[in-house]
């Protein structure tokens, strides 16, 4: 059987899938905070221990570059390879991918119910198609035909310059210049990023803050979701908090539209993670698509690429599809 895992910066997914039950159905799963164990082996071997399973091959996927089967996580102080965790969860095989390439492995198996579609466009068969996801992190990843199979391709375009489109963007990269040198766009458009917008509004441009919500966004542990949480509050939701997940947005169908550029995402767009499916309702409002598009003389090319939310847990059904093809491998050799 094979056990795979998305780890992130804040919470990891770990699963047990068999050949027959495939990448959509696992046997067990589990969900925990990443920052309570000192590795990857210390996790797994705590899972398997309480589950009483028994596992022959691994996939994990990971936020940060995997070359030559070595990984630091981005935003964890893990470091990890495949050698020793092959050796020291006793598996057959062991295997670490980017996030975001497990992402892209996981769209060509999407199942309808998987995604929700914010632009229909009109795909072009077997083009590229491009993945971005705000999560902890912001990450981005693409597919190419290769002739009969997609083939997946990850990368660290998250941690690309920030380009401001309008006005109060530009004042936002001023404000963040001093503080980190190099403004990704990652600092502006992922968890970690959504508190630097929010004090950006707050100092910056001087948007004031009901008391009792600054109290609730101090004192939580989790600031993004404070603040996220406030935004879309039933009740009385925060102009402030408002003001900052309509920036995200606003950036985020930016980037995505300048991904689309560079891959030539003909075939789509698919965007994933948690941010995005914490701020869904604005994703599906005109204004996503018409930032996407804003391109100047490719604006009508921009209007012809669908774009798609996942909804499901993309990294892992990605890591678990190809954990699942090394399994196959593994037992026709035998």
């Amino acid at each position: 059987m094979l056990i795979a895992g998305d780890i992130g910066g804040t919470k990891t997914d770990l699963a047990i899938y068999s050949p027959e039950s495939g990448p959509h159905a696992p046997l067990a799963e589990t969900e925990v905070h990443s920052a309570d164990y000192p590795s990857l082996q210390a996790m797994v071997t705590e899972f398997l221990g309480r589950i009483k399973m028994s596992v022959d091959v691994a996939s994990f996927d990971v936020a940060g570059p995997v070359i030559n089967g070595q990984a630091k996580t981005t935003n964890l102080p893990w470091v990890m390879d495949e050698t020793s965790l092959a050796k020291d969860l006793n598996l057959k095989a062991a295997h670490l991918i980017n996030d975001l390439e497990a992402v892209a492995r996981a769209v060509p198996a999407l199942r309808p119910e998987d995604v929700v579609t914010i632009n229909k466009g009109e795909a072009v068969a077997k083009g590229p198609i491009a993945i971005i996801a705000p999560g902890t992190g912001l990450g981005e990843s693409f597919l190419t035909w290769s002739g009969s199979q997609y083939v997946a391709h990850g990368s660290e375009g998250g941690h690309s310059d920030f380009a401001p489109t309008d006005a109060r963007q530009i004042r936002l990269l001023e404000y963040m210049f001093p503080r980190f040198g190099h403004v990704g766009v990652e600092r502006v458009c992922s968890g970690i990023g959504v508190p630097n917008i929010y004090e950006f509004l707050r100092d910056g441009e001087k948007i004031p803050e009901r008391p009792e919500v600054a109290q609730l966004i101090a004192s939580a542990k989790d600031h993004t979701k404070a603040i996220v949480d406030a935004a879309f509050d039933p009740q009385k939701p925060s102009e402030l908090c408002r003001a900052t997940v309509e920036m995200l947005v606003s950036i985020l169908a930016s980037e995505a539209g300048n991904l689309a550029l560079k891959v030539l995402a003909t075939g789509g767009v698919y965007i994933a993670g948690g941010v995005a499916l914490h701020v869904l309702k604005l994703l599906q409002e005109p204004r996503f698509v018409e930032g996407f598009t804003r391109k100047g003389r490719f604006k009508d090319l921009m209007a012809r690429i669908p774009i798609h939310v996942i909804t499901t847990r993309a990294a892992l059904v990605g890591a678990a599809t190809y954990g699942l093809a090394t399994l196959k491998s593994i037992r026709n050799a035998a």
